[in-house]
């Protein structure tokens, strides 16, 4: 029988210790990555939107998610749908920086859906409006094959 071992986190948890690339892509045992980013953090909205452009601006849309991520799981019940929907439309940024144009249109229009009720109400400075266009606009561009440069691509996430 074939054992397979699995990554432990300090708390025994699976967790994936393998490094990866700026995408999020797991590369080899070994192999220097991107730093993760810390799973769990709660920060105030400023800091999750400032730490999620520098991660975005940086063409790292995959650890932006993972900032939206604790954002949603941690945030005020009236906001889950907000940071979910900006979570998904970095990892749709990342899915077609990847290649992975149907995926990455498919994201980034659902998290376009999931923000747009906010529109008008800008919590936290959000350029919910801008937002909302840019992932359509590039859902559309990636539909039709085109693989993206996910730094050069990246939204602004305020108004």
């Amino acid at each position: 029988m074939n054992e397979t071992r699995r990554d432990r986190d300090t708390e025994g948890r699976a967790r994936n210790a393998r490094p990866r690339d700026g995408l999020g892509r797991p590369l080899p045992y070994g192999t220097p990555g991107v730093e993760r980013q810390p799973e769990g953090v709660v920060r105030t909205p400023r800091e999750t939107l400032r730490e999620a452009q520098r991660l975005l601006d940086a063409g790292m849309p995959f650890h932006a998610h993972e900032v939206f991520e604790d954002a949603w799981k941690s945030g005020p019940q009236s906001e889950r749908e907000l940071w979910r929907g900006l979570a998904q439309m970095a990892v749709g940024l990342t899915h077609a920086a990847r290649g992975n144009t149907a995926g990455g249109a498919r994201l980034l229009r659902r998290g376009a859906g999931a923000i747009s009720p906010y529109a008008g109400a800008g919590p936290h400075g959000i350029a919910i409006d801008g937002l909302t266009e840019w992932a359509r606009e590039l859902a559309g561009r990636v539909e039709t094959g085109r693989t993206v440069d996910a730094g050069a691509e990246a939204p602004r996430l305020l108004g």
